[in-house]
This record gives C-alpha cells, structure tokens and sequence, in this order.
C-alpha cells in the first residue's frame, strides 16, 4: 500500500452492503477496513490510525452512536453515518454527537464516494503548508487554531472539535469584528448550499461553547440577537 494511501473504517453489520462500500472504495484508489459490528469497530480504530470512518447506527452490541461518542472522546478523524433513521431530528443529534456527514439509507454508492472525497479533500486542506506557518495560527486572547494542523487549543489545553466546530471558530477568528448570519455559518464551515436548518447552527455553537467552559469560564461566541453570531469581545 502506498504510504500516502488513505485509510477508511468500514463499520456496517449488513455484510453486502459492508462489501459494496470496500469495493467500491478500493477501486477508488482508497485502502478499506471492515468492522461488522461497533464493538469491533472500536477495537479497529483503537489499533490503526484512519483518515476516515464510515458507520451504520443500528449493529447488535455496541450501536453507531456508542461508537461515535467513544471515538469522540480521543479523535477528530471525519466521520459519515449511514443510516434508515433520516429524520432532521436524527440528523441533527448525529451531527451534534460529532458526526461530520449523514448520508440515508438506501443511498447512491457514487453519492457515498462523493461524500468520502469532500471529507478528504478537507483533509488535504487542512494539511497544506504552502502558507508560512505563522500565518497559519489564529489567536483570539487564550484560544488558538492551527490551520496547517487542524489542531485548537484553549490555555494551551487540547480542544477536541469536529471538522464543521474548527471551520466555525476558524471564520470568527479570520474576522474577528463582523457578524455572521447563519447562512454565511453553515456555507462556510459545510461548504453547502444552506437550506435553512437553523437549529443545526444553534447546535454546533452550543457544542462548541460547552466544550470551551470545561476549560475556561470565558465566553468566545457572542450571539447577536436577530442577525447571527460573533467571536465574543473581551471583557473590560
């Protein structure tokens, strides 16, 4: 395998359906490893380094949202759910549990590769260093980002953010001074067409202001009543 190969976890009970993705992947140029069930998906992750994860919800065992938390816990690697539970609400807590994409059951392999590629192109842009690195480092009083990394922390304490969390405080942090609506939110940070899914936005911010507080009681997103949200001012 070509050490610049991408590596993608396979998490999906359903044994052809487990195959069609690894095939599919494979073919597309990416090295797949399959896991039918969450706990040996756990145990997979815990022992190699993925770029990418690929999960179903409904397994026996461990279920895809135990498995998504658990990885949470010590990872940012991109996760796509797959899944026949496609409510908004459903997707919503998905994404609020950490997930970086929802694609519903039955789907389009060729959508299931597009997503894949947006999620890894992602990848690749958070690791270019054509920029000098100091123009690579966002600081906002005790906060940091590192856009060559993709790393953030907070009092020099690791923040654990997901992909669409960076992208969010990133934008804040690029202008430190404007207000954004949500709609300039989500088409940055998901890189979509925003379709009004206001409380996805709402989510994201309450996510990222409660992993700030475990750290520090000071607040970093303002919220502007009527128009959006803003990287908060400091306190006089």
């Amino acid at each position: 395998m070509p050490n610049n190969q991408r590596k993608v976890l396979i998490v999906e009970d359903d044994e052809s359906i487990n195959n069609l993705i690894r095939v599919s992947l494979t073919k597309h140029g990416l090295a797949c490893t399959q896991a039918f069930s969450g706990t040996e998906g756990l145990l997979n992750f815990k022992a190699d380094k993925f770029d990418l994860i690929i999960l179903d919800l409904m397994m026996p065992g461990m279920t895809g949202e135990e498995l998504t938390h658990s990885i949470r816990q010590t990872s940012k690697v991109p996760i796509i759910v797959t899944s026949a539970k496609s409510s908004l609400d459903s997707k919503i807590d998905l994404l609020a549990m950490g997930a970086d994409d929802f694609l519903g059951k039955p789907f389009d392999i060729k959508e299931l590769i597009a997503r894949v590629d947006v999620q890894l192109r992602h990848l690749d842009n958070a690791g270019d260093s054509s920029e000098d690195a100091g123009m690579n480092i966002l600081v906002a009083r005790d906060l940091q980002l590192n856009k060559e990394t993709f790393e953030a922390t907070v009092k020099g304490q690791e923040l654990l953010l997901t992909r669409q969390e960076y992208k969010i405080l990133e934008l804040f942090m690029l202008y430190p001074n404007k207000v954004f609506s949500k709609q300039e939110i989500f088409e940055y940070a998901w890189n979509e067409c925003y379709i009004g899914e206001d409380k996805t936005i709402n989510v994201h911010i309450s996510n990222i202001r409660s992993k700030i507080k475990k750290i520090t009681d000071d607040e970093y997103i303002d919220t502007v009543w009527g128009i959006g949200f803003r990287l908060a001012k400091p306190k006089a």
